[in-house]
């Protein structure tokens, strides 16, 4: 009994010392793989966030980046461990690539609005605090996310954009040039005096403190309409003081325009009757 019991050991000592030998230079290398590869893919997530952070990618993208990239990287290192020391790695592999097919398509609106967001904090077409026109709607920019940007509109709404739809769409940036020009017009009786009107005008624009004295406001004939000639009015001014300049400007337009009896008309029509 004894005998067998020795047999029996030394038979599993041989297997183990054969394991040993066929897998233990396996095991060891792969150990020495995973430890290299972790570190390599922290060193290369690390530069990827250096290489944005002088970029001045916003840091919302850089740590999101960040960690998509250090997940890949490390998943990429544990299959090729895998594979080293023998485990079968074609179908975990075709599984992944499936499942990342699956949500692909599931998420086909998300991921669009998540390199629409990716695309405008690396190339910034504006910044929060900017006055765009995007997708039809007007507003300062309050916050640029993953996924959306938020608008505070001039009624102080606030609207939601999907970046997705922004980055592929038309976009107006009225801060980024530090100055806007303000488009009015004054309609005044064709038997006003035109040179009267221009003059006084420009003396309303240039008394507000808003209105930038470079580019000089301007005052000219911008068409005969049918019961008025039409003035342009234009002003310059921050973007930040658009509102105010627009409403001033009107306001105070008329009343300078009544004090030197220069008539804003009505809509008239002249009829001829013959006998």
């Amino acid at each position: 009994m004894k005998e067998e019991t020795l047999q029996g050991m030394e038979k599993w000592s041989d297997k183990a010392i054969e394991m040993i030998m066929e897998y233990g230079p396996k095991v060891v290398l792969a150990i020495v793989v995973l430890i290299l590869g972790f570190f390599i893919a922290n060193k290369l997530t690390k530069l990827i966030k250096r290489l944005m952070d002088k970029r001045g990618v916003e840091v919302s993208l850089q740590s999101f980046v960040g960690s998509l990239v250090s997940v890949l990287l490390k998943a990429m290192v544990v299959i090729s461990v895998a594979d080293m020391v023998g485990v079968e790695t074609t179908s975990f592999v075709a599984v992944i690539g499936a499942a990342g097919l699956a949500v692909g398509l599931a998420l086909q609106g998300t991921l669009q609005n998540f390199a629409g967001g990716a695309l405008i904090m690396i190339f910034k077409p504006f910044k929060v605090g900017d006055l765009i026109e995007a997708q039809g709607h007007i507003g300062s920019v309050k916050e640029i996310q993953i996924f959306v940007t938020t608008l505070l509109t001039p009624e102080n709404k606030t609207v939601i954009i999907p970046n997705g739809a922004i980055s592929n769409g038309n976009i107006t940036n009225y801060t980024v040039e530090g100055k806007i020009r303000v488009d009015l017009n004054f309609g005044i009786s064709y038997n006003a005096d035109i040179k009267a009107a221009k003059e006084t005008l420009l003396d309303v624009m240039t008394s507000h403190d808003k209105v930038l004295k470079n580019p000089a406001p301007f005052v000219g004939v911008e068409s005969l309409g049918d019961s008025s000639v039409n003035l342009a009015v234009r002003p310059y001014t921050k973007p930040e003081d658009y509102w105010d300049v627009y409403f001033y400007v009107y306001e105070k337009g008329k009343e300078a325009l009544d004090k030197v009896n220069v008539e804003i008309p009505f809509p008239q029509v002249v009829v001829h009757m013959d006998k």
